[in-house]
């Protein structure tokens, strides 16, 4: 469990955290939300340990806390699966045993002193099974392969050759490899694709430890956490119950709250009234009195405040020739993988254009090649006459200086503006006051996409290469800006997971698959519609060719030997369809006795009964014990019907 108390975090003059007291039970699947800039991730610092403040944050003794940050962390250059073992605290043990083999194995050892070294060997050798040494390796692929990579090929990788989105999989790969007993995770699916999701949420679902999670995406929230933390005006507010219900309830609150406060403000104003009208009369000064001490101690409800929209306008474009990028021959390629080859493009003036494919593929790899930030193994990438380029990365360290504040950011673009103008412009993004002094590196996510937003709109473009620019931005601000790119003048190259984003924006879509290019005049609808075609186009001549290889008469008994075996698999289907059915009703049954249990658990009236808390926590667990039995199962029966099909 994790008790908090009091906890205050500042930025100079401005109040983050104002004295949060909270107490968390073991097992808990919290989503921390909030406006951006409100403090989740300051917040999450904190209980890492990474952050300074005021207050007391109490942890059992020996818990292991795993952390991962919006933003990636340095990664040393070695083999991914070395690195990972190194994360997992699984290297130091190895060299230590093998230190320890070396040393017994000399034959000038006394029986004390060879008996020392067996003590320190059998030592060695159970911290090592405790950190699941032996079977590491392949726990080590099945996470691997999970998160998308192919674990045969990218394992003896050096980590210097993935691309940034790779590397935020390779942070929480080896995150989940240490098994820690309390887990926070920013924005954990910011480079995740739809297939790795799924599976990040179906291993979280299993996780025995505590998660704490902040995440913009409603899904993950839906499909992970079973209770809610909201962050605003320095305070939380807590919800025992999912996402979706939180939604409900929050609004439920806000309206509660904001009749509460126009009653007490109307009760504040009839007692200033009646200080006011009998302050000098004698008779009724003790009246006065006690109305103005009742005035001292009332705890004001505050009136709580949400983020402001963004004003958000690209300035005129200067135009540029009509070739604005031109590529030929353009080859990639780290060591024995060869990420692209032969590539030819040509973008104009005008164009709004997607750049889509599988995690992997090479569409940060081939952004950078275009923004020249990389260079090409073969051909070349050129910018047309009159080009002014303005990138953004989804690596946010490529965008800001994290040892400059955010006015100095905005000092450092060369900008023409005066100062005041700066300042204006800072506010429409939101940060006004004293924000402008924060240190670029305490920004949270947001914030930071927000500050490299600002950046390209003070440099004078008329290209944007964007890769993944949403990933940290709330829907309001999403929206807005999606909004700004459709009146901007120029040419626009996007990279996005974000469907709908694309969908209203892009007028040509790129997709890399296979190492090759293909090109698709339209928007990302168009694009889907179409390349549906031109699979069932494949996989209907596949079938024509083996059905032409095989013999075109097939006798009475083969026929009814075929329909005897999809009689055979339609039973078998249904069976385990009703099954499956069965199984997600359980499911459901357990986990809302689960939610009632952990509401039940942050009761004052169960927690001054250690009893109840005693019998309540038995059953909580028996529960999880059959969680993950239904769990289990659901996803044995997913992937027995998978196979039918």
């Amino acid at each position: 469990m994790i008790e908090i108390k009091g906890l205050k975090i500042n930025f100079g003059e401005q109040e983050v955290l104002r004295g949060i007291d909270w107490f968390i039970t073991p097992k808990s699947r919290i989503g921390l939300v909030g406006d951006n800039g409100a403090g989740k991730t300051t917040f999450l610092r904190a209980l890492a340990g990474t952050a300074d403040y005021e207050g007391t944050i109490t942890m059992p003794k020996g818990c292991a806390v795993g952390y991962l940050p919006q933003d990636l962390v340095e990664i040393k250059a070695m083999p991914l699966l070395d690195h990972l073992r190194e994360c997992a605290g699984l290297t130091e043990l190895i060299h230590r045993t093998s230190e320890c083999e070396h040393l017994m194995s000399g034959a000038d050892k006394d029986a004390d002193g060879l008996h020392s070294l067996l003590s320190q060997y059998d030592r060695l050798q159970r911290q090592f099974e405790a950190k699941g040494g032996f079977e590491f390796e392949t726990e080590a692929k099945r996470v691997l392969h999970g998160l998308g990579f192919a674990p045969e090929r990218d394992a003896s990788r050096m980590t210097s050759e993935f691309s940034g989105g790779w590397k935020m999989r390779i942070a929480i790969a080896a995150l989940l490899l240490q098994r820690p007993d309390i887990l926070l995770l920013d924005e954990p699916t910011n480079h995740l694709d739809t297939e790795s999701m799924e599976w990040l949420e179906g291993w979280l679902r299993n996780y025995q430890g505590t998660i704490i999670t902040v995440s913009h995406d409603r899904r993950f929230l839906e499909n992970t956490v079973t209770s809610v933390a909201e962050l605003s005006c320095g305070k939380m507010s807590f919800y025992s119950c999912g996402y979706g219900k939180f939604l409900i309830e929050r609004e439920e609150r806000r309206a509660r709250l904001a009749a509460e406060r126009e009653q007490q403000q109307e009760k504040i104003a009839d007692i200033k009234r009646f200080a006011e009208r009998f302050r000098y009369k004698a008779t009724k000064a003790r009246q006065v009195q006690s109305r103005m001490k009742q005035l001292e101690k009332m705890e004001l409800i505050e009136e709580e405040t949400h983020a402001k929209n963004v004003n958000f306008r690209f300035p005129e474009s200067p135009r540029s020739g009509l070739a604005v990028i031109k590529a030929e021959g353009l080859t990639k390629r780290y060591g024995d993988n060869t990420v692209f080859s032969g590539i030819d493009l040509v973008v104009e003036r005008g164009e709004r254009v997607a750049l889509v494919g599988v995690n992997g593929a090479g569409k940060s790899t081939l952004m950078r090649l275009l923004n020249h930030s990389e260079e090409p193994t073969a051909g070349t990438a050129d910018l047309g006459l009159n080009v002014k380029k303005a990138y953004f990365s989804q690596e946010s360290a490529q965008n800001l200086d994290y040892s400059r504040t955010v006015w100095q950011e905005v000092c450092n673009t060369g900008s023409k503006l005066l100062d005041v103008e700066k300042r204006d412009l800072l506010g429409a993004f939101l940060f006004s006051g004293d924000d402008i002094y924060k240190p670029v590196s305490v920004l949270s996510g947001g914030e930071k996409s927000r500050l490299g937003l600002l950046k390209m709109l003070l440099s004078e473009s008329n290209l944007l290469i964007l890769d993944e620019p949403t990933n940290h931005l709330d829907y309001a601000t999403k929206e807005l800006f999606q909004k700004a790119l459709l009146k901007y003048g120029g040419t626009i190259l996007i990279v996005s997971h974000d469907r709908a984003f694309l969908d209203d924006l892009v007028t040509r879509v790129l997709e890399i698959r296979g190492g090759r290019l293909y090109d698709y005049r339209g928007n990302y609808s168009w694009f889907i519609e179409k390349r549906a075609e031109k699979e069932r186009e494949e996989e209907a001549a596949a079938a024509a060719k083996k059905s032409a290889a095989a013999p075109e008469n097939r006798t009475k008994e083969q026929k009814r030997a075929e329909a005897e075996e999809r009689n055979r698999l339609y039973r078998a289907k249904k069976g385990l369809s009703d099954r499956l059915k069965a199984c997600e009703k359980e499911i459901e049954e357990k986990e809302s006795r689960k939610e009632e249990i952990n509401a039940m658990l942050c009761s004052p009236e169960v927690l001054s009964d250690s009893a109840k808390i005693q019998s309540l926590m038995i059953e909580l667990n028996g529960t999880e014990d059959a969680l993950r039995r239904l769990y289990s199962e659901w996803e044995e029966l997913g992937v027995k019907i998978e196979e039918i099909k």
